[in-house]
This record gives C-alpha cells, structure tokens and sequence, in this order.
C-alpha cells in the first residue's frame, strides 16, 4: 500500500510498537527508560545493525523490552541521509542479513511504526528531500552490488539477504507527507523521480523495486507512472522477459 497520506494517528502505530498499548500499566516509565534519543551517528549505526539475525524467530524490534531509537526528526532525517548516501563505509562490517534487518527496523512501517520523521514540518523541506534523493544513492552503492538477479515477487528462493527489502522498498517505506502539508507535491514527485532513477540502474532487483513502487503508486499518479515505465521498456527491448510481464501489470497498478 503506497503511503503518503496518513488517515490513521501515526502516533497508535508508535505506541503500540514501542510496547506501551500492548501493556499499559506501569508501561511509561519502562517506555522511558527505552527510549534512546541522543544516540552518535556511529552508536545509531551499531545500534541498528549490529544485532544478532535470528533464525526462524522474530526480528529483536518486536521484543517486547526491546530498547528502540527515538530522535527529534532533524536528526534521524539526516542520519538516515547520511547513511542513505554513504552506506558502504557506513555498513562495511556487517553482514547482508544485518544490513537487511537493521533498514527493516530503521524505514519499514510493518517493523517500527511510522515515526513521522519524513512527514515533519519541522524539518525544512530542503532535507526532506535530500533524504528522498539519497535513497538512489543507497540503491547504486548497496543493494546493485549486492542484489542478486533474481525476482522477489515470484518468490525466488535463490534470492539473497538484501533482496527482499529491496524488493519492499517503497510498499512499506514511512509516509513522506500530510494531506495538509505544502510540500506534499515536492515530495511526492520527488520520490517518483528516485524510483525512474532507480529503475535505470542495470540490477534486475532494483529495477524489479522501482516497478513495484511505481505500482502502487499508479492510482494517483498514472500519467506519470505511464510516463517512467514506457520510457524503461522503450529503452530496453531486451530485458527480461518476467520483468516486461511485471512491468506491465505495474502499469496499470496490479501490483501486490
């Protein structure tokens, strides 16, 4: 489901991950005492990413006393850019699978809420969006060198660590921004620029996640989205075969 507008209060999704709406009594002082909100780039990095991968359990952010990052939103918009931007130096020393369950925890609203960091006025526009651009970065430095060319959406099982998140990217990416928000156009063509961009890139997986996000994003954006992936295929008459059909159920919004 494309997420730009939020109809329902951001804030139950927060509490409830956090933990507070599924044990309220006495919850808030434990809930505080969680909270991390002055974390250094590097120990937000370690804090991330540096967990154990759980096999055949559930990821540690749905522990119930899990600690979990809680910033101001100027400061995980540029963290996230910072990292979004630079991430080999930044995830150099962790592996696929920490790296896929660390972006899981930081920008998957099915894994921590939407915190409402993109969405915040208080966080001038100009960074909004840089964070928004930065994840075309993230996709050329990580996931097209470390994707492997194989399909998520038909369940490839050869299909390494990083794909499924590449995959997900844009389906369970936080909301960019509020109805009433006056930048909502920017920052809505902003992100259809970045997933074009995106899928330019020569990865079957990235341009497999760009479609999917285009997808979903056809209701309310079908000249454009039209626009992208007929130049992609007029562009590229001998891609894959699987990915033409998947483009083309994009097209028209028949994505899950």
């Amino acid at each position: 489901m494309k997420r730009i507008f939020c109809r329902t209060n951001p804030s139950y999704f927060v509490l409830f991950c956090k933990g507070m709406a599924r044990n309220p009594k006495g919850s808030r002082q434990l809930d505080e005492e969680m909270r991390l909100t002055h974390l250094s780039y590097e120990d937000w990095l370690e804090h991330a990413f540096g967990r154990k991968v759980r096999i055949q359990q559930a990821a540690w952010f749905f522990d119930q006393d899990r600690d979990w990052w809680d910033p101001e939103p100027a400061v995980a918009v540029a963290y996230l850019t910072r990292m979004f931007e630079h991430p080999e130096p930044a995830l150099r020393w962790y592996s696929d699978s920490q790296i896929a369950q660390g972006l899981t925890y930081l920008v998957s609203t099915s894994a921590s809420g939407d915190n409402g960091w993109l969405y915040s006025t208080d966080v001038p526009i100009a960074d909004r969006v840089r964070c928004i651009e930065a994840v075309g970065s993230l996709f050329a430095l990580l996931f097209v060198p470390r994707c492997t060319p194989h399909l998520s959406h038909l369940s490839e099982t050869e299909a390494g660590s990083l794909n499924g998140v590449c995959y997900m990217w844009w389906d369970e990416f936080p909301c960019l921004a509020l109805a009433g928000d006056p930048n909502l156009s920017t920052m809505q063509e902003t992100a259809l620029r970045a997933m074009a961009r995106i899928l330019g890139f020569k990865s079957l997986a990235c341009q497999e996640s760009a479609l999917h996000g285009l997808g979903h994003w056809q209701r309310d954006h079908d000249r454009q989205v039209c626009a992208i992936i007929d130049g992609f295929l007029a562009a590229n008459p001998e891609i894959d075969t699987r990915l033409v059909s998947y483009a083309n159920s994009a097209r028209c919004g028949c994505v899950l």
